[in-house]
């Protein structure tokens, strides 16, 4: 389907930027680290007409996942992007992305402006987000993330609780000693559930003696068992294995992705719209990946519910083939940000929330509640 964009400009008012912690539920603990709660910056972005559009820029704490991390976030926003955006006059949000590009590095600052404009931009014409990137509303398949834990009882605990509640599919992180004993042990317990596991790239290719032992489990796909650059040797691990490949830290730009597809680092690519820098720049790497042949899905990191609701629609789009790990509200807070929070049905799904933009409001009491740093700035 074509990508539905009015061209309807914005002229920004004023941008503010709201930074949040939220506690998590449990730990979320992965090959790379374990926090406890989850620390984001909001833009809230105000039209001259007087739309508010909201977004979120969520990387991990620390060196968690990526490089980037909440304190680059803020400040690329504050010292960059958000007098970019203010110096501009009129947006147009579906291009705004090229201006974007010319600032290297920071994806998740930029996600979390351009989300706000894409918000803005859906509400100012009253129509639902997905409809502007090219999709219809429908529901979306979730599926269960399971971090490390320190028993594969409690992981086997976790997994029966969320099967129980309908997830689609159950992902399990693993790590070099944390991998065959888990990953038999929910495959026996739920041996007709669709299982993935997550390296978040703690490998290197002399343990391919593990994932052809990981490979006689009828896994639906192995996510980023190698390093981020490591795209030749991801190759040689394909071709060793019937498992299909995914890549996730690895597909973090069009050029990377390029190189997976030229390759044939993968079959598989994990989209994540905070990872690569925007819905616009997510939309284009969904083409390029389905002209190649690539299956795709959507990931997260995990995110609030600002980001989770406009992945929801970027996942609504036709093509992405496996459940996105967008979860219910309730999966990871006691106290999400928007209202009504995010649930899935009894099937494993995730319905989009009806209405413009995101469908979701934003609770600005609840904001105000978990804020420890905030900043306006006006045109």
């Amino acid at each position: 389907m074509t990508a539905k964009v009015e061209r309807t400009g914005l002229r920004i008012e004023s941008v503010a930027l709201h930074r949040v912690r939220v506690p998590l539920l449990e730990p979320f603990r992965i090959s790379s680290g374990s926090v406890a709660e989850k620390e984001a910056v909001l833009v809230e972005v105000r039209t001259s007409d007087g739309v508010e559009g909201w977004g979120e820029a969520s990387p991990m704490s620390g060196s968690f996942y990526s490089a980037d991390t909440p304190d680059g976030a803020w400040r690329a926003l504050r010292e960059t992007f958000v007098p970019l955006a203010l110096g501009v006059g009129e947006i147009d949000a579906a291009q705004v992305y090229l201006a974007l590009r010319g600032v290297p590095g920071e994806p998740f600052a930029k996600a979390g402006l351009e989300g706000a404009l894409w918000d803005a931009h859906a509400r100012t014409l009253g129509a639902p987000l997905c409809e502007l990137l090219g999709g219809r509303a429908r529901p979306v398949p979730s599926g269960v993330a399971l971090g490390i834990y320190d028993t594969v009882g409690e992981l086997l605990e976790r997994a029966g609780r969320y099967v129980s509640e309908g997830y689609r599919r159950v992902k399990i992180k693993i790590q070099p000693g944390w991998d065959l004993e888990p990953v038999a042990a929910v495959r026996a317990r739920f041996p007709a559930v669709p299982l993935t596991v997550d390296a978040n790239a703690a490998y290197t290719l002399a343990d391919a003696e593990v994932f052809r032992e990981l490979d006689a489990h009828g896994l639906l796909m192995i996510e980023q068992p190698l390093a981020r650059e490591a795209h030749a040797e991801a190759a040689e691990l394909q071709r060793r294995l019937r498992t299909p490949l995914c890549a996730d830290e690895s597909a973090e730009s069009p050029g990377a992705l390029e190189e997976i597809i030229a390759l044939g680092s993968a079959r598989i690519i994990n989209i994540k719209v905070q990872r690569v820098g925007g819905l616009s720049e997510a939309r284009l790497m969904r083409g390029r990946a389905r002209a190649a042949g690539l299956g795709c899905w959507v990931g997260t990191m995990p995110e609030l519910g600002v980001a989770s609701a406009q992945g929801l629609h970027f996942a609504a789009l036709e093509g992405f083939e496996y459940p996105t790990d967008i979860e219910a509200s309730a999966r990871w807070y006691a106290d999400d940000l928007i209202e009504p929070a995010i649930t899935i049905d009894g099937e494993g799904y995730i319905h989009i929330a009806a209405g413009a933009g995101n469908g979701f409001a934003v609770s600005r009491e609840k904001v105000e509640r978990y804020t420890v740093a905030s900043e306006e700035f006006k045109a």
